[in-house]
């Protein structure tokens, strides 16, 4: 018997908490909707000054290489609706939902990532080891593809703000994919006590810390 994995999506209309962030309190009740047309977000954060909340997006698989892209996207008030099934970035159309809805009537991502990088965990840098450059700048930790015909990911990256908003898109730490093939596979990013930044990899097995040193 061959078991194939379709990764198929659907529209689910009667239950509205599927594709949706919700909240609620520390006991489980006032459970709420505050975001709607997300497909697969894992890593959540807030922004140190303005408290907004942050979150990554895993995009549609299937649809090619190249497309469609992760997302980076941010949530400064409740109600938002960010595309999902519909619509994936800021303006692919899904090849089945998609045709009469229109991307621009969306909330876009703030920034698109690579396409099938597996954005998973961010943080934005809060301490003070790192030169005054890296301060409330934000690392994404990119698990890698799966499905591509040539691996992309298997890194942490840096997103660069001005004036609160994402500017560049760059790699910080790689070498986890060498040769096309994997050894390891960053999830998540945090900031240690004396400044170092913690990326966890649970592919190997571990957790790095990577400190600044003064040339």
């Amino acid at each position: 018997m061959k078991i194939t994995s379709l990764n198929r999506i659907c529209l689910e209309k009667s239950d509205p908490r599927y594709a949706s962030l919700l909240w609620m309190n520390a006991d489980g009740s006032g459970l709420e909707i505050i975001a709607r047309g997300i497909r697969n977000t894992v890593g959540f954060t807030w922004h140190p000054q303005t408290r907004a909340l942050w979150l990554t997006d895993n995009g549609q698989d299937r649809m090619g290489d190249d497309i469609p892209p992760d997302e980076l996207n941010v949530l400064p008030s409740t109600g938002a609706h960010f595309g999902f099934p519909y619509c994936h970035g800021k303006s692919v159309r899904d090849p089945k939902f998609g045709r009469d809805h229109a991307c621009d009537s969306y909330s876009p991502p703030a920034l698109e990532l690579g396409a099938h990088v597996a954005a998973l965990g961010l943080r934005f840098y809060s301490g003070a080891a790192f030169p005054a450059r890296f301060r409330h700048q934000l690392f994404i930790a990119e698990h890698g593809s799966w499905d591509r015909s040539t691996p992309v990911g298997y890194r942490v990256m840096l997103v660069r703000f001005e004036s609160g908003r994402p500017k560049s898109y760059e790699s910080f730490a790689e070498g986890w994919l060498s040769g096309g093939s994997a050894w390891g596979r960053p999830v998540d990013v945090e900031n240690a006590p004396d400044g170092s930044l913690l990326v966890s990899d649970d592919h190997y097995g571990a957790i790095y810390r990577i400190s600044y040193t003064k040339p």
